[in-house]
């Protein structure tokens, strides 16, 4: 089962972005995230008329890694750790390491 997975809010705990907030859009195979919002980068494209795309200076959200991202507790406005419980009747559900609570729920 993953940890974090896409539509869930998540902070993020190192890097450039630290403290930013964001909604998980895409995971990649690699483990990394495309977070909406998070690690934007400036990208210099040629313009190509062949397919009629203009050149400039594009901004675009680039992957992030799962390791420097920490889901968000609505409880408490930050970010937590997340851990993996089987239930009674064998769903495993994700909990916040904090308090034990349901993830979702």
């Amino acid at each position: 089962m993953q940890r974090l997975k896409t539509g869930d809010q998540v902070v993020v705990i190192t890097g450039k972005d630290r403290g930013k907030q964001g909604e998980i859009t895409n995971r990649g195979q690699d483990g990394k995230f495309l977070v909406q919002g998070i690690n934007i980068v400036k990208k210099h494209t040629k313009a190509n008329p062949n397919i009629g795309s203009t050149g400039g200076i594009l901004e675009k959200e680039m992957p992030i890694e799962g390791s420097n991202l920490a889901l968000l507790n609505p409880a408490t406005g930050k970010g937590e750790k997340v851990g993996i419980k089987v239930l009674e009747d064998g769903r495993k559900v994700r909990v916040f390491k904090s308090n034990g609570e349901v993830v979702g729920a």
